[in-house]
């Protein structure tokens, strides 16, 4: 189960709060993430390009008798259940991007929010929104299910279809032109609106090394549809998106 610091440290304190002061087993479990990986130059780009690969995953939250997650490294247990959700876009700039000149740059932005997951032994199913922070202040969600291999006790390999939604605040801060752009650019004005923005799939693997190290790689395609594939950005570039990452992963348990 997936979850953002923010959102598994704010359950901490206000457990903190519900639960009487008496000695307590607390932890709290967790794995960073660091690689490579490559993707659009922006959304709706047709370049490619290099770019670091940042992780968090959630694995447990033990407070007393309160216990949230199953650990980094176990199967997680069947049924429905809560988790935190995190994506980082990269900046827009013209400077990098000369076919952008006269549109705003973007900077950075990082999406936190939460889903609703539901397990089997072989498949998932999942909802996250997010809020975004930085370079845009929109709303997006991601819906999706997989299918769940598990060819060895080692490996976990994952496959299944995504789509993706924005509001429109988050579509007009990508594909949205203003006039006073359209003026100074190549595009035309362009007020784009939000709703299902792309549709592809993904797919990923887990390689556990032992029960602190693990290889994670993740291939991800996705069409993009309506006003995010209309916008003159991406009638410019690619309604094509295409990604790739891999990096290593360390668990860690913080006990207090």
């Amino acid at each position: 189960m997936r979850l953002s610091a923010v959102f598994a440290l704010s359950v901490a304190a206000s457990l903190g709060a519900a639960l009487p002061v008496v000695a307590q087993e607390r932890s709290f479990n967790f794995a960073l993430r660091g690689g490579v990986g490559a993707g659009p130059a922006y959304p709706g780009s047709d370049e490619i390009e290099a770019m670091p690969d940042l992780g968090f995953t959630f694995g447990s939250l033990n407070w007393g008798s309160a216990s949230f997650g199953d650990g980094i490294g176990n199967i997680p247990r069947n049924g429905l259940a809560f988790r935190g959700a995190f994506k980082f876009i990269g900046s827009r700039d013209v400077a990098d991007n000369p076919e952008l000149a006269g549109l705003e740059d973007i900077d950075a932005a990082v999406e936190l929010g939460f889903g609703v997951i539901y397990r089997e032994t072989n498949w998932q199913a999942f909802g996250d929104v997010r809020q975004g922070f930085g370079g845009h202040d929109g709303v997006t969600a991601t819906l999706g299910a997989d299918a769940i291999f598990r060819p060895t006790d080692r490996w976990t390999l994952t496959a299944g279809p995504r789509v993706n939604l924005g509001n429109s605040t988050y579509a007009s801060t990508y594909f949205g032109v203003s006039p006073t752009e359209a003026a100074a650019s190549a595009f035309g004005a362009f007020d784009a609106d939000g709703g299902a923005l792309g549709a592809g799939v993904e797919f990923g693997a887990i390689y556990r090394i032992d029960d602190r190290w693990a290889i994670e790689g993740l291939l991800t395609y996705s069409k993009l549809l309506n006003d995010a594939a209309d916008s003159p950005i991406t009638q410019a570039g690619s309604e094509d998106q295409w990604a790739v990452r891999v990096g290593l992963s360390r668990a860690f348990t913080l006990r207090f």
